[in-house]
């Protein structure tokens, strides 16, 4: 069996300052570790309940966070950015489940570390047939869509019960951390974190095996709407003759699945970076 593994880091333990995030950041570092060591104890006990290999899509940032020097002969890494379908590259090739690290919620959540949905510096909000979604939603939709569902998600308190428990509530879950504020948290010790990981994921290869588990599935064709934080993202993403502009920070799209929104989504998120860029640069 093959497993699939999209770790982030915001949702991370003991990740809790914007220092822990960048590859200059103080505490970078640190991040890397902790980063590291959950990642191989999910590989670890998915290998010990049968799954001969894994592949991990390091999923934060520039995309190369983890220690690459310390990985099993079982497990393959997709490292870099940008990529297709970004947060979840490599869930297509075969893949018989998949499992999410280090997850947080969605843009203007209240008490949630680092809340936002997939790029701080232009996206507002993204919403797939109605609904909101988090990075969580939308990368598994994408997983379903190649059939893979999801069986554990582990990470922030508050993602999990409002976003994991009401669309696939047949998941597994463990919480990393419970947030106190964007930028402060609660966290078990590590050792009671690989205690409950272990334990969710030979609960969710159980579910697996005794077809407990479904893939999450979104309607098809798609309309995708994205708000941007400002109106100079939407002027750049209407440029682009497929997209309807709704009103001053939201544009709207049509896809035929969601893998192409995802990918359309990821075009215009590189270029309200492109465009923030210039501006930095005219100053």
């Amino acid at each position: 069996m093959k497993a699939f593994i999209s770790i982030d880091l915001e949702g991370l333990p003991f990740i809790v300052i914007p220092g822990h995030l960048s590859l200059k950041g103080s505490l970078y570092s640190e991040a890397r570790e902790i980063a590291t060591k959950i990642a191989l104890i999910v590989a670890d006990e998915l290998n010990k309940n049968g799954f001969d290999e894994i592949l991990i899509a390091d999923s934060h940032g520039p995309m190369v966070n983890l220690k690459v020097d310390k990985l099993p002969e079982y497990v393959e890494i997709v490292r870099g950015n940008p990529r297709p379908v970004s947060m979840v590259a490599g869930v297509e090739e075969d893949c018989d489940v998949a499992i999410f690290l280090g997850y947080h919620s969605k843009f203007g959540t209240a008490k949630s570390t680092f809340d936002h949905t997939y790029s701080s510096r232009s996206i507002h909000k993204f919403v797939i047939n109605g609904v909101p979604v988090s990075e969580f939603l939308l990368n598994s939709y994408a997983a379903g869509f190649y059939n893979v569902p999801v069986i554990l998600v582990a990470g922030d308190a508050q993602l999990l019960k409002d976003d994991v428990e009401q669309h696939t509530p047949w998941v597994e879950t463990v919480v990393f951390k419970q947030s106190l504020s964007r930028v402060s948290a609660k966290s078990p010790s590590m050792i009671k974190i690989e205690a409950d990981l272990r334990e969710a994921i030979t609960k969710a290869v159980v579910n697996f095996k005794e077809n407990k588990v479904q893939p999450l599935k979104t309607e098809e064709p798609v309309k995708a709407s994205i708000s941007f934080i400002v109106s100079h993202f939407a002027d750049v993403a209407e440029l682009l003759p497929i997209v309807e502009r709704t009103d001053g920070l939201t544009v709207e799209y049509p896809a035929n699945n969601i893998i192409e929104a995802y990918k359309i989504f990821q075009v215009l998120v590189y270029a309200a970076s492109g465009v923030a860029g210039l501006l930095e640069w005219l100053q």
